[in-house]
């Protein structure tokens, strides 16, 4: 299976759109390190100096902490797929180095694995 053009252009905004999105919900809860590469870290808010302040702080952290490294894995995967299209290597699994089914790449355009390798 080879992808044609315009499939692969309709993959392509796919994973711009989907890129825009992350990086917009990483921003409401993170800052950029490197943009680049998608690498984030939790914003740490200075609410104040009192323990409750300081208690809440901590909790904000610990809970945006997990949504951060999801979001930021999958900004990942989807920088990482559009440098595949660019290098012509988009669609194929990274464990068995057999083709992803455009059925998979339609619902998960960043896709690394095929069916089978999940």
């Amino acid at each position: 299976m080879t992808i044609d053009a315009q499939t692969l252009v309709e993959l392509k905004e796919a994973l711009l759109k989907e890129k825009a999105s992350l990086e917009n919900d990483l921003g409401k809860i993170a800052k950029p390190v490197n943009r680049a590469t998608g690498d984030y870290e939790p914003a740490f808010e200075d609410i104040g100096t009192d323990r409750e302040d300081n208690a809440s702080e901590v909790e904000q952290y610990t809970d945006d902490l997990p949504v951060e490294i999801t979001l930021e894995k999958k900004l990942k995967d989807v920088l990482e797929a559009l440098e595949e299209m660019e290098e012509d290597s988009y669609g194929i699994c990274k464990n068995c180095n057999q083709k992803i089914s455009l059925e998979r790449l339609r619902a998960n355009p960043s896709a690394r694995t095929c069916i089978k390798c999940i």
